[in-house]
């Protein structure tokens, strides 16, 4: 390697690593906002947000190459023009395809690296980043009990507290819903205060209430019994509601392996060509069926056609006086059975109509299906290729206009 060679590369390696932390910095910003809804008053904990910034900021690294290599290119050759060492090189003899050719030669690899970063580790980070931000979506906020309103993400219960303490553990009139037996609003708990904390690492929630009672109706709709409405006082009561439905709950990853962001080039194209291979026998066999159902109804037709002419011709050959009313109705006999089979016609073709539409919405969806996993296959070569066409792009807009500053 030349002296003009390491000079050049030297220029836009520094670039190129600081535009490419720059840029995934900012896709990660964009996935933040997309789904900040979904973060807030979840406590998810540092390691799930660790893991999730670290799977999407791989995820946006294809994305983020072809963006630094355009920028990268442009302060690189920007800079040898505004420090005139790119008018030195030209004016030594140099042409410009020569000095342009390191970068050229390193963008390749780069593009190599995308093409195989695209094909191996994209779909493992996809897989990993959908499936965690699933579960994340899927889980419930945080305990917030507020004043006032009843509180209902607790399974089977409702709980109102008409006022809470700064301290946030004291509370003032509860009253607990218990809707366990799911028979409505027979058991209520009324208390004048109460504490509330959590045990266990967070893993039971603990209502401390004082000086209420428990009202409990067991009628029944068919009958009435006082004894059997009953009413518990006391002074000190403790109620315990487990939170396991607060905490994050991590879905079966491989329910999420069908989706075409999760497989590789080789995966894409066994998807590709199963599906087609199901599109094709699915039309086969229903244009076999329709062919069948005509075929059967034009064999009926002739059958009901050679009868017929075969009734007329015997009825001018053996007419006699005495049973013309049999030869009257032959001919009402056939057109009968005329009838009928096109009553069954108009039927199976209604039948024919509605496994068109049907089969034609299966077939539709496995297009499209099929349509997007040969997009996605494509998607990993094209985006290999557009680092090698920015740097080509960067390049030429560097040298034209001499001006390379990171805030340029």
């Amino acid at each position: 390697m030349k002296k003009i060679d390491k000079l050049i590369i030297k220029s836009f390696i520094g670039p190129f690593v600081l535009t490419t932390t720059v840029v995934v910095f900012i896709f990660l910003m964009r996935f933040l906002m997309m789904y900040f809804n979904d973060f807030v008053g979840k406590d998810l904990g540092l390691e799930v947000f660790g893991k999730l910034f670290l799977y999407f900021s791989l995820i946006t690294v294809p994305i983020s190459l072809p963006l630094a290599t355009l920028l990268s290119a442009l302060i690189c050759f920007g800079n040898l023009g505004e420090h005139t060492e790119l008018t030195a090189m030209k004016s030594a003899g140099i042409p410009t395809s020569r000095i342009i050719l390191p970068v050229l030669i390193f963008g390749f690899f780069i593009s190599v690296f995308s093409f195989w970063y695209n094909n191996k580790i994209n779909p493992w980070a996809n897989l990993k980043g959908y499936s965690l931000l699933w579960d994340v979506k899927s889980t419930k906020v945080t305990l917030n009990i507020q004043e006032g309103v009843f509180y209902r993400e607790l399974p089977n219960y409702s709980i109102k507290v008409q006022k809470k303490l700064s301290d946030g553990k004291t509370l003032k009139n509860v009253m607990v819903y218990d809707h366990t037996g799911g028979d409505g609003n027979k058991n209520v708990t009324v208390a004048d205060s109460g504490k509330m904390y959590t045990i266990y690492d967070n893993a039971y929630l603990i209502f401390e209430l004082f000086n209420g009672a428990n009202y409990i109706d067991y009628r029944g709709n068919n009958s009435y019994n006082e004894t059997q409405f009953v009413k518990n006082k006391f002074k000190k009561n403790k109620l315990v509601f487990s939170l396991n439905s607060f905490g994050i709950k991590r879905t079966d990853e491989n329910q999420f392996k069908y989706h075409e962001l999760m497989k590789d080039i080789s995966q894409l194209g066994v998807q590709i060509d199963s599906t087609r291979k199901e599109i094709n026998k699915t039309a086969e066999t229903h244009i076999n069926s329709i062919e069948n159902i005509s075929s059967y109804q034009f064999k009926v037709v002739n059958q009901i056609t050679k009868t017929d002419s075969s009734n007329k011709k015997s009825s001018l050959q053996t007419i006699k006086p005495g049973n013309w009313i049999e030869q009257k109705l032959k001919p009402l006999e056939s057109k009968s059975r005329v009838n009928e089979f096109y009553d069954n016609s108009i039927s199976s073709a209604k039948n024919v109509i509605s496994q068109l539409e049907t089969n034609e919405l299966i077939l539709s969806s496995k297009k499209r299906e099929m349509y997007k996993a040969d997009v996605e296959r494509w998607h990993k070569l094209t985006m290999a290729l557009a680092c090698l066409v920015m740097i080509i792009i960067g390049a030429s807009l560097g040298s034209i206009i001499k001006k390379g500053g990171f805030g340029l």
